[in-house]
Formats: C-alpha cells, structure tokens, sequence
C-alpha cells in the first residue's frame, strides 16, 4: 500500500493537509488583495509661496483685468463664461471675441460684482457668458476694454456624440503651496494635454488664514490664471468654499466662492450653483455638493432624481459624478464622512451605470475597484461593499499640494474594494476615446518630475460592460 493509503485516515494526515489548505488560502488572501504604493514620499512640511511669487504677479498696467479665468456657459459646450477681477475700478464689462479664422470681432457685455467679507472688500467682479459659438473652434477674447487690455484664447470643445475623444485633467484640493505649483507645472506640461479640469473642490483655502483673509482668493485666481484662463475649469465647491466670515451676523455660506466662481446651473434646471450638470463631447458631467442639503425630498435630491433619467448614454456614453467628500475612503482621514450621502444616492449610481466618480477632500491618491453597498435594509446584515460590474470606479484625487499636506495615515489591512492607494500630490488625465474605451492615468508629484504612477483601462459601463477589475480579490 502506498503512503496516501496508508495515512489517509490518520488523524495526522488530515491536519497536514488542513495546515496546507491554510497556507493556500493565506497565500492567496495575500495576493489578491489591492495594492498601496511603495513610494514613499520624503516628509517635508507644505509651505505656502510667499505673496509676492511671480506665480502671484499683478498684471502691468492701470486696472488691468486679472484672474481671468473661463468655465462652460451652456449645458452643451457652445458658450463660455469669462470671469475677471478689475482692481482699481470697475472698468468695461464687454469680451471682444473673435474665431481663428475670422477678423470679425463681436461683442458680449457682463455684470460687474463685489462683496464684503469681514475686514476685505473685494475688487470688480466680472462675468460675462458668450453665446452661440461654434464648435470645435479656436476664439481669441479680450478684457479690459478701452484701459489695460488683455489677450487669451480657448478651444470649444467637439458637437456632442458618442464617439468624440475627449481628454479631460483631474485637480483636486488645490490650495497655493510650492507642491501646488509643482500639481498645476506638472498637469500643463503633461503630453496628453487635457482640454479642461475637472475640479473636486477646496480651491484657495484662503479660510486658513487669520479673518479668511480674502488677499488669498486673489492670489490664487492669479495663480491659476495661467491654466483657466485658456481652457474650462469646471468648479466643484468643497468644505473649504463654505467659508463663514469670522464675525458676528455673517452666516451667509459660500460667499467669496458664489461671487468669484459662476456656473451655468440653470441650463440644467438647478435651482443652485452647488449642482449642475454639462454636457461635453461624449460625456454627461454631474457635479454634486457634498455640503448643501442632499436628503430626500431637498433640492438637490429632486434635482438628481429628475437629472439622471435624462441621461442620454446613445449621445453621451461616459456618465462622470463630480463631488467632493469620497464615499469610498480607506485614509483615517475624514473617514465615512460621505456616508449618508453614499446611503442615499449609491442605488442611483449603479441603476443608472455611472461610469466613474471623482472626489477631493483626501489628501492622497486611491482608486477602488466596481463595488456597491445597496443591499443593507436594516435586518438583513449585509452591509459589506461587494464586487458590482453595474457599480462606478471611485476615485480620491484631493491631492492638489494644499497647505495642509498630506494624508499619510492609512487603515490597515488595507480593504478589498481599494484597488491603489498612495499618498503623494498630482493630477490625473482622463482621456475617452469613444463611447466604449477611456484610459486613465493618475502622475504624481516625485522629485520635480510627474510620474505615472497608476493607470486603468475603463470599459464604459453601458456600451462595453466587461469585468474590468485589476485585482482578483472577491468581496
């Protein structure tokens, strides 16, 4: 008789092959799972640039317009709202515009606004939408008619269809550090040239600063000039815009955010600019507000309710969600502070196959695998995240390079629906192919140089919905 038969009923032969299958099975927990970044960023405090950096520097001239800055005017990507600061007065509120191939100038005339915020008073405000343009063509603008003026030009972005390639930048929590300036370097220089940002929220963070010192939201409108006056920022509003001024009687949320920022809400029927849908080439964009009211029956729940149905996936197949705090987080940072809002919405999300949801809040880099947590109805216990091909991909990108720096604290182990995960500042690039292939990349800040760190081919949830996890781990 051999050896299997003659151990096979000893009770020593059972317990080596129990200690086997354990080893098997640990093993395989071990190599499934997500991954965390090995690199390991230098620690360094984050310092703000000093208010006098170049990065900062008033343009020449008597009232010159300044932070010039363009987001989408439209629901469809044929108009542009022009935003500007006149120091000195108010000056002209009129954008000459013209197309490339045009000497033909037209005319759009704005409104000018200021407002008061503690001991600040702001400067000229200017918002000026231009209608009716033409697709996919290059315009040059000016401001500042008639004083200082100033030249910029943008591209509007391809007519809507399902297989127009468009590449899209992802900042988040940007603030106006040294690392901040590194962030936006590294997304202008990056070869795939995005089109236009998708911003997750927390721009200048002047709120952290003695009174909110609103020199800051200035500062930082210059900062960023150089990018948003040439292509579409579109604006997220995150927990630093709620922004109460430090006085007593001032309880009027959002102030230098809703002065300074304007978005086309109403051309998607929101009643306020924290919500608000666009569409661009082959993608439909949802932007949410993590801290205006969002139960049942609020306004921003009967506005989703209605905007998601009209989501048309033959004419726009990428359906992007912008917010700021992540539902999925596994940073001991702001952890499961999104949760309610994940309780009421996630259902709609993978009803409707959101393709990818994009966050801030999080000082640090993670992607999670397609996982939903809809199942829990109180009695039943089943309150897992669970592998879910209808479920969006979140992803955390709040790592801009603020002054408040990084999220180095992870939850360990390390849980399955976290596919990658790093804390180091950078951008990210979405880049849609047509209605059925997308990749993304996500590049960190390392040693001055932007690094690709993590890429992911997306599948789009509706034209081509095949498993497209990377790890092989089962929730």
């Amino acid at each position: 008789m051999g050896i299997l038969g003659s151990y096979s009923s000893s009770p020593f032969w059972v317990f080596c092959l129990f200690v086997l299958l354990g080893f098997v099975l640990n093993a395989a927990v071990l190599c499934d799972g997500g991954k965390t970044s090995s690199f390991v960023r230098k620690i360094e405090k984050t310092v703000d640039m000093p208010i006098d950096s170049d990065v900062f520097q008033v343009p020449p001239g008597f009232n010159a317009p300044q932070q010039v800055h363009i987001t989408q005017g439209d629901q469809v990507g044929k108009a542009v709202i022009v935003s500007w600061v006149t120091p000195n007065e108010a000056g002209s509120n009129t954008v000459l515009y013209w197309s490339e191939n045009s000497k033909d100038k037209n005319k759009a005339e704005g409104k000018v606004y200021t407002y008061k915020f503690y001991n600040y008073t702001s400067g000229y405000i200017h918002h000026c939408t231009i209608r009716n343009l033409e697709f996919n063509t290059k315009y040059y603008y000016e401001v500042g008619i008639g004083q200082s003026e100033r030249q910029f030009w943008f591209t509007t972005p391809p007519e809507i269809g399902p297989d127009v390639p468009y590449t899209f930048g992802l900042i988040g929590d940007l603030g106006q550090s040294f690392d901040s300036n590194s962030t936006l370097t590294h997304y202008e220089l990056n070869p795939q040239k995005g089109q236009a940002v998708l911003f997750v929220g927390d721009l200048s963070y002047a709120d952290n600063y003695p009174n909110h010192d609103n020199v800051r939201w200035d500062t930082w409108g210059r900062f960023i000039e150089r990018s948003a006056a040439y292509q579409p920022w579109i604006w997220t509003a995150g927990n630093h815009e709620i922004d109460y001024a430090p006085e007593i009687g001032e309880k009027k949320p959002f102030k230098p955010y809703t002065h300074r920022y304007h978005v086309p809400y109403r051309a998607s029927d929101s009643s306020e600019p924290f919500w608000y849908s666009i569409k661009r080439a082959s993608a439909h964009i949802i932007v949410l507000a993590s801290y205006s009211a969002y139960g049942k029956y609020t306004p921003q729940y009967k506005w989703l309710e209605q905007e998601l149905p009209k989501v048309n996936r033959s004419e726009t197949p990428w359906l992007i969600v912008l917010m700021h705090s992540p539902w999925y987080n596994s940073y001991n940072y702001h952890y499961m502070e999104g949760e309610s809002m994940r309780v009421m919405y996630e259902p709609w999300f993978v009803q409707y196959k959101v393709d990818v949801v994009f966050a801030g809040h999080v000082h640090a880099y993670e992607r999670s695998e397609r996982v939903s947590n809809v199942a829990y109805n109180i009695v039943n216990g089943m309150c897992k995240p669970v592998s879910d091909q209808n479920a969006p991909v979140y992803i955390t990108i709040g790592d801009g390079g603020n002054l408040e720096g990084l999220a180095t604290n992870m939850t360990e182990p390390q849980p399955d629906y976290s596919a990658y995960r790093e804390a180091s500042f950078g951008h990210a690039i979405f880049d849609i192919k047509n209605r059925t292939h997308a990749y993304y990349n996500w590049h960190r800040n390392q040693d001055g140089y932007p690094v690709e760190a993590d890429s992911f081919w997306f599948f789009n949830r509706y034209w081509h919905q095949i498993d497209d996890s990377t790890t092989t781990s089962h929730l």
